[in-house]
């Protein structure tokens, strides 16, 4: 047949072409041997040169042959036979333009080149698509070697990814060509362009196409397809291919836009757009929320198109709302950036139209409603989007409020991404605020006022103007807000002033008549009055929606600074912002300035640093002329930090000043003004010259020479005999001093002496003086700063305990004299002369200062000294031992190398400092021990000593002593917990209770008995007492110094406190117990138990708040699965209704899985009696609705199983449960399961020890054996449960009801516990 009478079908698989067709269809003849292929390509080679691009007629088996083979042949024959193709192809395009436009082309020259065309297309294209299959199974082998691939090209010198944009640019240009001329009618087939562009759709599919290398090939691809689709109908076919392409290939969506974005612009193709869009809008968000990446490739396109071209999708927004109410978070998120893209791009500016207003309106709107989005990512995303529109400035000034509250609101979020962006959002809005750069109210005040004043002026040319147009009500309140605010606030200034009703509320008067009569006094601008009858409504209208609502009012600081505490991870976001706020002048910024200190101890990665970036912003580049006025504007800040600062505040600022200074960053002019202002050469208050002494204390932390070095300065400063002294200065002068020696233990630094100053130093003295002098005066300022001193003298002093001794003996014959005074001017002798309070307290209080420091001198400073000593000792016998002596001493020299000597001789040097205390300090040859006599009958007569001061002062002085001495303490146990117990003053509670809990560390033992009795303090009617046991016992748990009883209920109590900070501090607690092992597991059941007891537990609502709480740290299936076990089985010993309430609500907040149900399957008939109990039934269908939500299909059978038993029991008994079972036709495996867990007393019985708490004095080893195996066929909740019995909680403490065995504390091991 020859060329001109067949006709070329392009075929859907190569295959066809070998199978003979219709009539004059073209039919490959014969499939060529590899070894011929050479030849035949280059006899083609020779025909092409004589015939042109037609040669292709006679030659196409060769090129049918060759794609045939294309794996087995050599690659050279392969990129011979593409480059020659190429040629081909060129040279035909060259060629058409001229066979086109020749009117006198015969029919069967139109159909040889048509089928040359064909053919030519059709073979290029097949072998690119073969290079392109190989190079992409090519590179997935080598992805285990690198620079295998490069070294493959370098041999052949052939770049597939560099050949494939001529070939592209070579088709592209074939189609710019009028070809439909060479069909029949000048309708190309389908077929033909499906050719062409399936080639490039297939190249797509490539995931190296997304590369940046291969950008070129991108652009050729997008430019081939905007041809096929301006000049082919090539339309629907784009549309549904590239919907496909979305769904399956996840790199493509930003190169689809890419292409999409061309072809609406360069193209003029904008139609494009609208068909996808619409395809998409099509697609069932039901659907989409089972195909996760196809919703992902969706929403990546959607965003990416509406940033390229925003108007042109604008248009089809409305076939893409129904994707905001599907379950997709991620089409959800799409929506919502298209919309806000529109806002920025193009519904941004004033001169909108009425219409585009509309729209950007209803966007806005709609970005809102999603601020409350049930995803917590599509709410970040919100908060995303309107950071970008206010930083881009397109939000409208009215939105501002708005927009402001919806991101307060989501700061409590539960979310840390929805905080940190709202966080975010807020600091933009401070930094593209409109109205001014500092947002103070008096920067405010000025213009404020002019406004206020041009409002007055508007709203009075409105009044006379004769057109009364209608105002919408919600402009209408906003201009009369400001002056109402104004007149409310002067109303509340004077609250006694009577005002006059005009007119009284009637009896018969509604409250909307009453809303109608303040209406038209606010339209009157009768403001006063319209409040006062607001007032009156309230009070006479009290169960009227209208007047009895109530909204309470949070400032936006206070919810800054909760979020300090509250959120842990966006502690950083929360710095920069407040830093912001500062900058702007906000004066309500400094509470979150100090709030943010305590974070300087974070371990947490990254917020130290910002703590101390965000202070180096605020305070070391203040403004300033000259370095002076900058040194004293830094200051300035400083001491406002230091106003009413607390002791931790204190500690905190010194920490960020000592890093300031250690990396020098404080400038010497800052030191010299402290000292100018401290010295008083520079005029100052005060209060400024005791904080620049706190300064400068705190700066000697980095850098002890600042204090150091003008020592005898600052002991004139404030150890002066000017009187009457300034304590506070004086004691922040000793703080300073103290700074200049290491705090740390002597022990640690072995072979250099500690700094101490001799007896004689003045510092010593001019103390000394100062205490003795004001002891004789009642200042209440001299108890902190004897104090401090006392420390200070302990701190620096050689003998510290001589110049101690002194002061003691000086303030005890001043009080002497003082009494013998009073025994003189006595006028009856017989009467007992009386010591002043102030005298008896002070004396008592120094010398419990004393006591306490001179223990901690013997254990630290003494003990310390004695290690260095014995260290260097050794050193030098080591160096003056001979060499035969070091060998003859193998037996030392094991024990020095394992450590025994040194350990040995620690317990010796311990041994001896116990000795002196137990010993010495306290017998009758020392200072001390002449005091205990007074200090005890203080205690011991509190109706006689009835002074508050007196007793606190009394009360930590004997806890002082206590701690010197085991003897001593164990003598004066049943004194203090009498006094812990009985004292009507909350002030000495709470120091007994830091008393004790500092003898519990000391000495535990001794107090291990007693522990009751601090348990007992949480449920103090004082809150301060309250607070303090709980710090006590928060530290003693978490640190293993006390036993975790039963009591521990206690704490758990304090969950619900109402105080919040105790409440707090209660949350805190079981947080940290949370990350002990099981800790709360094993308490669990003894706290339920608890707190569920008739006699002595809390109301319901109460069990339910804490409970909550506590089961939320139970998060391991195991630890559940027990749970739900020994919860069903305690049903069976629950007395009383509220029991089983409360155990089923337990049930229904314990994180179930399918495990867990089938245990409360097996436990059915443990509860299943109760089920009648609306309460206990709706707290099972709770269960049951956690459980269906992430159901795996398997599992849903069981959850019915469950449902329909709860249903059949709740209506008709435990009877029908058996009915529906032989109604179900139940297998025999679950009766006889369900028949043995009905014969189970014996079990649960054992089970339920660990519910209730033992008998007293009955330890859980005296378990039976019986008790002991069935233990150890099913997991048990292993608890420390009371040993001792409530009656023990009595607060009279009889001889016979003091503990006498002491129990030594014991970690117990997890063997015992499990026995």
């Amino acid at each position: 047949m020859s060329p001109q009478q067949y006709e070329f079908h392009l075929p859907l698989s190569p295959e066809e072409l070998l199978k003979s067709g219709g009539v004059n269809q073209y039919v490959v003849q014969e499939v060529l041997s590899i070894r011929h292929l050479p030849s035949q390509l280059r006899a083609f080679q020779a025909a092409f040169r004589a015939q042109g691009p037609l040669a292709m007629l006679k030659h196409f088996d060769t090129i049918y042959s060759i794609l045939h083979h294309f794996r087995s042949i050599d690659p050279g024959l392969k990129e011979d036979t593409l480059e020659f193709l190429i040629k081909v192809v060129s040279r035909h395009s060259q060629e058409l333009p001229t066979v086109l436009d020749d009117a006198t082309l015969s029919v069967l020259d139109r159909s040889a080149h048509l089928n040359a065309l064909k053919m030519n297309c059709y073979a290029l294209i097949r072998l690119l698509e073969s290079f392109e299959t190989m190079t992409s199974q090519t590179s997935l082998m080598d992805l285990g070697g690198k620079g295998k691939k490069g070294r493959i090209k370098a041999a052949h010198g052939f770049d597939w990814e560099e050949e494939r944009q001529p070939i592209l640019q070579l088709l592209t240009q074939l189609l710019q060509l009028d070809i439909r001329h060479l069909w029949n009618h000048s309708i190309i087939e389908e077929e033909f362009v499906s050719l062409v562009t399936g080639c490039c759709y297939r190249l797509l599919e490539n995931p190296t196409i997304s590369h940046q290398k291969n950008r070129p090939t991108r652009e050729a691809i997008t430019h081939l397809l905007g041809v096929a689709l301006m000049r082919y109908n090539h339309m629907l076919s784009a549309t549904v291919k590239i919907i496909q392409m979305l769904q399956h290939f996840e790199h493509l969506a930003p190169v689809l836009v890419a292409a999409v974005s061309l072809w609406a612009t360069d193209y003029g193709m904008k139609s494009i757009v609208g068909e996808i869009v619409r395809e998409i809008g099509q697609k069932c968000p039901q659907e989409l929320s089972r195909d996760p990446l196809g919703a992902k490739g969706f929403a990546a396109f959607l965003t990416e198109l509406a940033e390229r071209v925003p108007a042109i999708l604008m248009s089809n927004m409305c076939v893409l709302l129904d994707h905001l109410d599907g379950e997709n978070y991620m089409m959800r998120n799409a929506v919502l950036a298209a919309m806000a893209e529109m806002v920025l791009q193009v519904l941004n500016g004033d001169q909108l139209e009425e219409a585009a207003r509309d729209t950007r309106d209803q966007f806005l709107d709609t970005l809102q409603a999603h601020g409350h989005d049930i995803n917590s990512f599509v709410r970040s995303r919100v908060l995303q989007l309107f950071t970008r529109i206010v930083q881009q400035k397109a939000l409208p000034l009215t939105r501002f409020k708005a927009v402001v509250a919806l991101a307060v609101g989501r700061l409590a979020d539960k979310s840390v991404l929805v905080c940190k962006n709202a966080i975010q959002l807020l600091a933009s809005f401070l930094a593209n605020n409109p109205f001014s750069c500092k947002l103070s109210d008096t920067d405010l005040a000025g213009p404020l006022q002019k406004e206020a004043q041009k409002l007055q002026e508007m709203r009075a040319q409105r009044r006379t103007a004769a057109a009364s147009a209608l105002l919408d009500p919600e402009e209408e309140w906003e201009a009369m807000l400001p002056e109402l605010k104004s007149t409310l606030k002067q109303l509340l200034k004077l609250p006694q002033e009577e005002e006059v009703i005009p007119e009284e509320i009637a009896n018969t008067e509604t409250a909307e008549e009453v809303e109608g009569r303040i209406h038209r006094l606010l339209t009157k601008a009768s403001y006063k009055q319209a409040i006062i009858l607001t007032r009156e409504a309230r009070c006479h209208f009290p169960e009227s929606k209208l007047f009895s609502y109530m909204d309470p009012e949070e400032s936006e600081e206070t919810r800054f600074l909760n979020l300090l505490g509250n959120i842990f991870k966006v502690v950083q976001e929360v710095i920069e912002f407040f830093v912001m706020v500062s900058q702007f002048g906000v004066p309500q910024a400094l509470l979150g300035v100090r709030r943010m200190l305590p974070l300087i101890w974070s371990k947490e990665p990254g917020v130290r640093e910002a703590v101390l970036n965000a202070y180096r912003q605020l305070y070391l580049n203040p403004k300033g002329d000259s370095a002076r006025a900058k040194a004293q504007a830094l200051i300035q800040k400083l001491s406002l930090l230091l106003v009413d600062a607390s002791v931790g505040t204190i500690q905190c600022l010194e920490e960020i000043l000592c890093e300031f200074v250690q990396k020098d960053e404080l400038k010497p002019s800052v030191t010299q003004m402290l000292w100018e202002r401290a010295t008083e050469k520079v005029p100052c208050s005060s209060l400024e010259r005791c904080s620049s002494v706190m300064l400068l204390g705190m700066m000697a932390r980095g850098k002890p020479e600042i204090v150091g070095s003008n020592l005898d300065t600052l002991v004139s400063i404030g150890l002066n005999e000017k009187f009457p002294h300034d304590y506070r200065l004086a004691q922040q002068v000793c703080h300073a001093i103290a700074n200049i020696s290491d705090r740390r233990k002597p022990s640690l630094g072995k072979r250099h002496p500690p700094f101490r100053l001799p007896q004689e130093h003045r510092l010593f003295k001019q103390l000394r003086e100062m205490v003795t002098k004001g002891f004789v005066h009642p200042d209440p300022l001299w108890i902190p700063f004897k104090e401090v001193a006392v420390t200070l003298i302990y701190q620096l002093a050689e003998g510290p305990e001589v110049i101690s001794a002194q002061i003691l003996q000086d303030c005890a014959g001043q009080a002497l004299e003082k009494l013998e005074e009073k025994s003189t001017t006595e006028e009856d002798p017989k009467e007992t002369p009386m010591l002043p309070t102030f005298l008896l307290m002070n004396l008592l209080s120094l010398a419990g200062d004393v006591a306490l420091q001179q223990l901690v001198h013997l254990e630290q400073a003494i003990s310390g000294e004695l290690c260095r000593r014995r260290v260097l000792r050794e050193e030098q016998e080591h160096k003056t031992k001979g060499p035969k002596e070091k060998n003859n001493s193998s037996e030392t020299t094991m024990e020095e190398e394992l450590g025994l000597v040194g350990a040995t001789a620690d317990d010796t040097e311990a041994e001896l400092i116990r000795n002196i205390c137990e010993m010495e300090l306290l017998d009758g040859k020392q200072v001390l021990a002449a005091f205990v006599p007074l200090l005890l009958k203080v205690c011991n007569n509190p109706g006689l000593y009835s002074n508050p001061d007196l007793s606190a002062a009394a009360s930590l002085a004997l806890g002082k002593f206590c701690m010197i001495s085991a003897t001593f303490c164990d003598s004066q146990l049943r004194l203090l917990f009498t006094m812990l117990e009985k004292s009507s003053l909350p002030i000495v509670r709470s120091n007994l209770m830091v008393a004790t809990g500092d003898l519990a560390i000391r000495f535990p033992n001794l107090i291990d008995p007693w522990t009751p009795h601090l348990y007992a303090r949480l449920r103090d009617p004082a809150w301060q007492v309250r607070k303090t046991a709980g710090l006590v016992m928060t530290h003693l748990i978490l640190k293993d110094m006390v036993k975790v009883k039963g009591q521990v209920s206690e704490m758990a109590v304090l969950l619900i406190d109402p105080e919040p900070q105790i409440a707090a501090l209660a949350k805190n607690f079981f947080n940290e117990l949370s990350h002990k092992g099981n800790a709360i597991y094993n308490l669990l059941p003894d706290i339920i138990s608890r707190l569920s007891d008739p006699e002595g537990g809390v109301e319901e609502e109460p069990f339910h708040t804490i409970m909550k709480q506590l089961l939320s740290y139970i998060t391991k299936d195991k630890q559940t699965e027990s749970l739900v076990e020994k919860l069903c089985q305690r049903f069976r010993t629950a007395r009383t209704e509220r029991q089983y309430r409360d155990l089923a609500y337990c049930v229904s907040q314990l994180p179930l899985t399918e495990r867990g149900l089938r245990k409360m399957l097996d436990n059915f008939d443990c509860f299943g009696d109760k089920l009648s109990d609306e309460a206990i039934f709706g707290a099972f269908l709770l269960v049951v609705g956690k459980l269906r939500r992430g159901a795996k299909p398997e599992g849903k059978a069981i959850i019915d199983e469950f449902e329909q038993k709860l249903r059949a029991c709740h209506t008709r008994g435990v009877d029908a449960v058996e009915e529906l079972e032989i109604g179900q036709g139940a297998p025999s495996a679950t009766k006889k399961q369900y028949a043995v867990s009905k014969h189970q007393p014996l079990a649960s019985a054992a089970s339920e020890d660990d519910f209730v708490t033992p008998k007293p004095r009955c330890p859980t080893r005296r378990i039976p054996n019986t008790q002991q195996r069935a233990s150890k066929k099913k997991p048990k909740i292993v608890f420390s449960s009371d040993e001792s019995s409530e009656e023990d909680l009595s607060a009279e403490l009889k001889d016979d009801e003091t503990p006498k065995k002491t129990t030594p504390i014991r970690r117990a091991s997890t063997r015992g516990l499990r026995s």
